[in-house]
């Protein structure tokens, strides 16, 4: 009882040490300033510090482990015999039992010389049982000294013993609060990765469609642009999404589109069952513009039917692994082959409906394989495209058309969602 008492007071006396804890760095606003971001680490900074942090907790744990069997194996060795120190405590604690009945001793023979001379007659017989008496006042002096050093001995002993408990307990116990302070400094690093993680808006990053046509004749291909605006104050690495669709007749039907993208060098078909990021525009600067070439092309046996197209840019900084641009959704009208539109006007963007973009807000997903790099040319900076793109063209959540298949846009939509988690998370 008294080891582990000695074992729990000098943890407490060992544990009360202050600890240093990592600041949880919040996530991006929207629109930070350069003076914000230079005040807060990057998001590699922040992963190597939590990186460092599991680390130094993992060794914190490996030290207390061994700690514990160490502190364990020293105080079961200060309790056997066998241990010096011990030993010598259990050597002293004997020489004061034998100090101490020695003593007894003297003061026995003192009490019986006492007895002696009261009961002595005669000169002769008074001065021999006075010799007596002194001879035994002078012997259990001594004998009281000898107690006394051999108390002060024990003592000694004992506390040498104790010394050595508490020195084993103390460095444990130095052990056991480096494992709660690289703790919290681990959930602390933790915490400011997780908030860096989240995902943020960004209104000033575009990607718009330029000469989209609202009306598509089947068997026919257009052209348009993607036109990708860093209209920010920081760098950003921008993966345009894209997702276009058309509503097909019956369940499992093929989808009547084909999507493409020029990477520079040839074109890229793109899903039309999924969105899909085409190729990264590396370090876009602010202000900083990149148009994508585009085309749609439409089946031959398509019949009038309705479709969509919906972009956004998702981009990621120094800061923040998870940057999403407004999403914008152009509604489409596909006519039969050989029918004449007339004039057609572009598809102007709208709001995507409720189920288009509900934005994530913590990628959690791995993400696919990403398409090729767009290289950025040193560009001449331009201005945000003018007006607000919130009250640009109608509100797209009602159709003006009428659906052959809205369960396949529908569709469409989560895939998205899903994709946008995908892509933050491959950021990550």
């Amino acid at each position: 009882m008294k080891l582990r008492h000695s074992l729990a007071v000098a943890l407490a006396c060992t544990m009360a040490a202050p600890l240093a804890l990592c600041a949880a760095a919040p996530a991006l606003a929207a629109d930070p300033t350069p003076a914000q971001t230079r005040n807060q680490p990057t998001y590699e900074e922040l992963q190597a510090a939590a990186a460092a942090a599991a680390k130094a907790h993992t060794a914190a744990v490996a030290a207390e482990a061994e700690g514990r069997k160490e502190v364990e194996a020293t105080l079961d060795a200060l309790d056997s015999p066998e241990h010096p120190l011990k030993a010598a405590a259990i050597a002293a604690e004997k020489a004061a039992k034998a100090a101490a009945s020695a003593k007894k001793a003297a003061e026995e023979r003192v009490t019986k010389a006492k007895a002696e001379l009261a009961a002595a007659e005669g000169d002769t017989e008074k001065a021999a049982a006075q010799q007596a008496l002194t001879a035994a006042e002078a012997d259990l002096a001594a004998a009281v000294k000898d107690q006394q050093a051999a108390d002060a001995a024990l003592e000694k002993a004992d506390t040498a013993v104790d010394d050595a408990r508490v020195a084993a307990t103390r460095k444990y116990g130095l052990l056991k609060a480096d494992v709660e302070r690289t703790d919290k400094a681990l959930t602390a690093a933790d915490a400011a990765l997780a908030a860096a993680k989240e995902c943020v808006r960004e209104d000033g990053l575009t990607a718009l469609a330029e000469g989209l046509p609202s009306k598509v004749v089947a068997g026919t291909t257009v052209g348009f642009t993607l036109s990708v605006t860093n209209g920010t104050e920081r760098t950003l690495d921008v993966d345009p999404l894209v997702f276009l669709h058309a509503a097909a007749e019956g369940a499992g039907a093929k989808n009547l589109l084909k999507a493409e993208w020029a990477d520079g060098t040839a074109w890229r078909t793109l899903s039309v069952d999924q969105p899909e990021h085409i190729g990264r525009i590396d370090s876009l600067p602010p202000h900083g513009h990149r148009d994508v070439k585009m085309r749609l092309t439409v089946d031959a046996s398509a019949s009038k039917t309705a479709g969509l197209a919906l972009f956004a840019g998702d981009a990621s900084d120094a800061y923040n692994p998870c940057v999403l641009g407004p999403m914008k959704r152009y509604d489409l009208e596909v006519l039969p082959a050989g029918s004449t539109p007339g004039k057609i006007d572009d598809a102007k963007p709208g709001h995507p409906g409720k189920n288009d973009d509900p934005r994530p807000t913590t990628p959690n997903t791995p993400a696919p394989q990403g398409g090729a790099t767009i290289p950025v040319p040193t560009p001449t900076p331009t201005s945000t495209p003018t007006g607000s793109l919130a009250s640009t063209g109608a509100d797209s959540t009602t159709l003006p058309l009428a659906l052959t298949s809205a369960a396949a846009l529908t569709l469409g939509a989560g895939a998205l969602i899903a994709t946008r988690r995908r892509k933050a998370a491959d950021r990550a």
